[in-house]
């Protein structure tokens, strides 16, 4: 901090421990304006996220611990992971964090990475990019009707709908980025954020090069 005291810092982090709000006050209190909290929530339903995240009242905590950290002026950004369990809801999950978090700083949507414990529960968290782009596109739309900064990670412009392509950011770092051989002939390849190398294990199945 006193040597790059101008570098942004993002940590991601489920938000739990901050529901006790000595917590949240005591990282408040270091005044670190620099510092971004990335937390998950995969639902607005409490029973959906806990179950996604395999901890009994894991909801509530994260909800009160980003309350909390909002009280003691903690820059925040809500992470929304797209999988198979989170698309059904999307729209409904944008509505709550505007209601209940209207505050944060960036919300972004999570392109599935088939990595960690992924490939092993991938029959209960793989869709199809393209299957759920029209949900997606609603909740975008709905945030930045709002007011709210709203992204789109890991997730290539030939499965989003055109219009919310301005939401797409090119989130993955070179080393871990590839592209396709569908992509070469891509007019939009040098606008499109790519693959995680470990996804191109288990591509969507409507990768098609944009030749306008």
């Amino acid at each position: 901090g006193k040597e790059l005291p101008n570098t942004e810092i993002h940590l991601l982090t489920n938000g739990r421990t901050f529901a006790w709000y000595e917590v949240a006050e005591r990282l408040g209190s270091l005044g670190l304006k620099q510092l971004m909290l990335g937390i998950p929530i995969y639902s607005d339903y409490y029973q959906m996220h806990d179950y996604i995240v395999q901890a009994e009242n894991a909801f509530y905590q994260t909800i009160l611990g980003v309350q909390n950290l909002n009280r003691y002026g903690q820059r925040i950004e809500i992470r929304v992971v797209l999988h198979k369990q989170t698309v059904p809801r999307l729209k409904k999950l944008a509505e709550y964090l505007y209601r209940n978090m209207p505050y944060v700083e960036h919300i972004t949507f999570m392109g599935l990475e088939y990595i960690g414990y992924t490939p092993h529960n991938i029959n209960e968290l793989w869709i199809d990019p393209y299957d759920y782009q029209e949900e997606l596109a609603e909740a975008v739309e709905y945030l930045e009707k709002k007011g709210m900064l709203v992204s789109i990670y890991n997730t290539p412009l030939c499965l989003l709908p055109e219009r919310v392509w301005g939401h797409a950011r090119k989130s993955i770092s070179d080393w871990k980025n590839e592209f396709m051989d569908e992509c070469k002939s891509c007019s939009k390849i040098d606008d499109c954020g790519g693959f995680f190398k470990w996804n191109l294990k288990k591509p969507s199945e409507h990768i098609k090069a944009i030749l306008n």
